[in-house]
Protein backbone atom coordinates (compact mmCIF):
# COMPACT_ATOMS: atom_id res chain seq x y z
CA UNK A 1 0.00 0.00 0.00
CA UNK A 2 1.11 3.53 -0.63
CA UNK A 3 0.15 5.06 2.74
CA UNK A 4 1.50 3.85 6.02
CA UNK A 5 -0.80 2.96 8.90
CA UNK A 6 0.60 5.59 11.29
CA UNK A 7 -0.16 8.46 8.89
CA UNK A 8 -3.67 7.14 8.21
CA UNK A 9 -4.45 6.88 11.92
CA UNK A 10 -3.16 10.45 12.50
CA UNK A 11 -5.43 11.83 9.73
CA UNK A 12 -8.45 9.95 11.08
CA UNK A 13 -7.77 11.20 14.61
CA UNK A 14 -7.53 14.81 13.44
CA UNK A 15 -10.81 14.49 11.52
CA UNK A 16 -12.53 13.04 14.57
CA UNK A 17 -11.18 15.86 16.78
CA UNK A 18 -12.46 18.49 14.31
CA UNK A 19 -15.91 16.88 14.26
CA UNK A 20 -16.03 16.75 18.06
CA UNK A 21 -15.02 20.41 18.33
CA UNK A 22 -17.69 21.45 15.82
CA UNK A 23 -20.33 19.48 17.72
CA UNK A 24 -19.22 20.99 21.01
CA UNK A 25 -19.58 24.54 19.62
CA UNK A 26 -23.28 24.11 18.80
CA UNK A 27 -25.44 23.76 21.87
CA UNK A 28 -28.90 22.19 21.67
CA UNK A 29 -30.53 25.49 22.66
CA UNK A 30 -28.66 27.31 19.90
CA UNK A 31 -29.83 24.81 17.31
CA UNK A 32 -33.44 25.08 18.50
CA UNK A 33 -33.18 28.86 18.51
CA UNK A 34 -31.92 29.00 14.95
CA UNK A 35 -34.71 26.67 13.79
CA UNK A 36 -37.28 28.80 15.63
CA UNK A 37 -35.96 31.95 13.94
CA UNK A 38 -36.21 30.25 10.56
CA UNK A 39 -39.84 29.32 11.20
CA UNK A 40 -40.68 32.86 12.36
CA UNK A 41 -39.06 34.28 9.23
CA UNK A 42 -41.07 31.91 7.01
CA UNK A 43 -44.36 32.85 8.72
CA UNK A 44 -43.56 36.56 8.35
CA UNK A 45 -42.71 36.06 4.68
CA UNK A 46 -45.99 34.24 4.01
CA UNK A 47 -47.94 36.96 5.83
CA UNK A 48 -46.33 39.78 3.86
CA UNK A 49 -46.46 38.09 0.46
CA UNK A 50 -49.77 36.21 0.63
CA UNK A 51 -52.10 37.26 3.43
CA UNK A 52 -51.75 41.06 3.36
CA UNK A 53 -52.45 41.48 -0.39
CA UNK A 54 -55.44 39.11 -0.15
CA UNK A 55 -56.91 41.07 2.78
CA UNK A 56 -56.47 44.30 0.82
CA UNK A 57 -58.21 42.79 -2.22
CA UNK A 58 -61.14 41.56 -0.09
CA UNK A 59 -61.49 44.96 1.55
CA UNK A 60 -61.55 46.78 -1.81
CA UNK A 61 -64.15 44.31 -3.17
CA UNK A 62 -66.37 44.77 -0.12
CA UNK A 63 -66.17 48.56 -0.43
CA UNK A 64 -67.11 48.29 -4.11
CA UNK A 65 -70.10 46.07 -3.28
CA UNK A 66 -71.26 48.45 -0.55
CA UNK A 67 -71.04 51.42 -2.96
CA UNK A 68 -73.24 49.82 -5.65
CA UNK A 69 -76.37 51.72 -6.58
CA UNK A 70 -79.20 51.50 -9.07
CA UNK A 71 -78.04 52.10 -12.65
CA UNK A 72 -74.45 50.85 -12.21
CA UNK A 73 -73.18 48.59 -14.97
CA UNK A 74 -71.57 45.49 -13.48
CA UNK A 75 -69.86 42.25 -14.47
CA UNK A 76 -70.79 39.11 -12.57
CA UNK A 77 -68.35 36.36 -11.65
CA UNK A 78 -69.85 34.30 -14.48
CA UNK A 79 -69.00 37.02 -17.00
CA UNK A 80 -72.51 38.38 -17.52
CA UNK A 81 -72.90 42.12 -18.11
CA UNK A 82 -75.88 43.90 -16.68
CA UNK A 83 -77.27 47.05 -15.13
CA UNK A 84 -78.46 47.07 -11.55
CA UNK A 85 -82.20 47.60 -11.48
CA UNK A 86 -82.93 46.93 -7.82
CA UNK A 87 -80.88 46.29 -4.69
CA UNK A 88 -82.75 44.81 -1.76
CA UNK A 89 -81.47 46.05 1.57
CA UNK A 90 -82.83 43.24 3.71
CA UNK A 91 -81.19 40.45 1.71
CA UNK A 92 -78.02 40.06 -0.29
CA UNK A 93 -79.92 39.99 -3.58
CA UNK A 94 -79.59 42.23 -6.64
CA UNK A 95 -81.83 42.37 -9.71
CA UNK A 96 -79.80 42.85 -12.91
CA UNK A 97 -81.23 43.99 -16.24
CA UNK A 98 -79.32 42.07 -18.92
CA UNK A 99 -81.00 43.86 -21.82
CA UNK A 100 -83.90 43.02 -24.15
CA UNK A 101 -86.23 42.68 -21.15
CA UNK A 102 -84.16 39.97 -19.48
CA UNK A 103 -83.85 40.35 -15.74
CA UNK A 104 -81.72 38.15 -13.50
CA UNK A 105 -81.62 37.84 -9.75
CA UNK A 106 -78.08 37.48 -8.41
CA UNK A 107 -76.31 37.56 -5.12
CA UNK A 108 -74.43 40.76 -4.40
CA UNK A 109 -71.27 38.77 -3.66
CA UNK A 110 -71.23 37.33 -7.20
CA UNK A 111 -70.69 40.78 -8.69
CA UNK A 112 -67.08 40.83 -9.79
CA UNK A 113 -66.55 44.45 -10.76
CA UNK A 114 -68.14 47.60 -12.10
CA UNK A 115 -68.08 47.88 -15.88
CA UNK A 116 -66.90 51.31 -16.96
CA UNK A 117 -67.15 52.58 -20.52
CA UNK A 118 -63.82 54.39 -19.94
CA UNK A 119 -61.91 51.12 -20.38
CA UNK A 120 -62.75 50.99 -24.10
CA UNK A 121 -60.03 49.39 -26.18
CA UNK A 122 -58.95 51.13 -29.37
CA UNK A 123 -59.23 49.04 -32.53
CA UNK A 124 -57.79 49.64 -36.01
CA UNK A 125 -61.19 50.85 -37.25
CA UNK A 126 -61.31 53.48 -34.48
CA UNK A 127 -57.87 54.75 -35.52
CA UNK A 128 -59.03 55.10 -39.14
CA UNK A 129 -62.10 57.09 -38.03
CA UNK A 130 -59.89 59.43 -35.97
CA UNK A 131 -57.71 60.23 -39.01
CA UNK A 132 -60.70 61.33 -41.16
Amino acid sequence: MLINKAFASDVAAEAADAANMAAADVSPMGAIGSQFLLIVAMVALFYVLLIMPQKKRFKEHKEMLDALKKGDKVVTAGGLLGTIEKISDDSDEVILDMGHGTKVSALRSTIHQKHDKKDKTVTKDDKKDDKK
